[in-house]
């Protein structure tokens, strides 16, 4: 997965709604790229009048590669990425790549491999900013305790989606459209 560097002015949003077996996800792009994965009810979810035009032609590959995830037939992602945010949230959502389908690691544990094991707190700040859920994969991060602590998804939604990828769920595998 590579990320596109964030531009100080967006010129072209587009955007596009694909059912999942999670509620109808958003799917935003920013010049092409897509910058935007949101959730019906989602915290932190802006507007609808800045996502653009409606288009799904930016989305071909981005929607392939969610339909193979949900049916388990994925467990990373390919895509690049326009993510906007501070240099420390943009940090922290490389971070979240790193974590494996099937894992979880806190929000302690995230601060440490990014040096600053005093800044659980900003990291659990940068990780419900995250505006592409699922494929940066934020859900896959607990609590201290081994709990299910803030998603700006739902809790109901990451523990479906935990419990997916563990093998565990209803949820799958099963065919997104």
């Amino acid at each position: 997965m590579t990320a596109a560097p964030a531009t100080a002015t967006a010129t072209a949003r587009r955007h596009t709604v694909v059912d999942s077996p999670y509620g109808p996800l958003t799917l935003v792009a920013t010049d092409g790229v897509l910058s935007a994965l949101y959730m019906t009810d989602q915290r932190h979810r802006p507007p609808e009048e800045t996502f653009g035009v409606p288009d799904p032609e930016p989305f071909g590959e981005t929607i392939q590669q969610l339909t193979e995830y949900f049916a388990g037939h994925r467990t990373t992602f390919d895509l690049p990425l326009n993510l906007a945010g501070t240099p420390f949230q943009r940090s922290v959502w490389a971070e979240l790549l790193r974590i494996p389908y099937g894992e979880t690691r806190t929000y302690g544990e995230l601060a440490e491999e990014l040096g600053k094991p005093g800044a659980s707190r900003a990291v659990g700040l940068a990780n419900g900013k995250n505006p592409v859920g699922i494929i940066v994969p934020c859900h896959r991060v607990i609590g201290a305790s081994g709990s299910l602590t803030g998603y700006g998804g739902g809790l109901d939604r990451k523990q479906r989606l935990l419990a997916f990828e563990s093998g565990g769920s209803a949820d799958g595998p099963q065919a997104l459209f």
